[in-house]
C-alpha cells in the first residue's frame, strides 16, 4: 500500500501547482483548473492530460526565461 502511495504524493506536490497558476491566472479557484482537466482527459481520450502536460513544460520554460528581479543590481 506504501508503494502506490509515493507516487501519488509526488504527483501531487509537483502537479497541482501547475492547475493553481492557472487558476492564479484566470482568477478562479484550482479545484475547478483540476476536474476540468480531468473532465477534459475522459472526454477526449487523453487529450486533457496531453495539455496538461504541455502547459507544465511550457510554464517551466517561462520559469527559467524569465526570471524575477527585485533590484536593478540583480543583472
Amino acid at each position: 500500500m506504501q508503494i502506490s502511495y509515493k507516487p501519488l504524493l509526488y504527483f501531487q506536490k509537483r502537479g497541482y501547482h501547475v492547475c493553481q497558476r492557472i487558476a492564479d491566472r484566470l482568477g478562479i479557484r484550482a479545484k475547478v483548473v483540476r476536474t476540468s482537466f480531468m473532465y477534459l482527459a475522459f472526454v477526449t481520450l487523453g487529450f486533457g492530460f496531453a495539455l496538461y502536460l504541455f502547459l507544465a513544460f511550457w510554464m517551466r520554460v517561462k520559469d527559467l526565461i524569465y526570471t524575477k528581479r527585485t533590484s536593478v543590481f540583480d543583472l
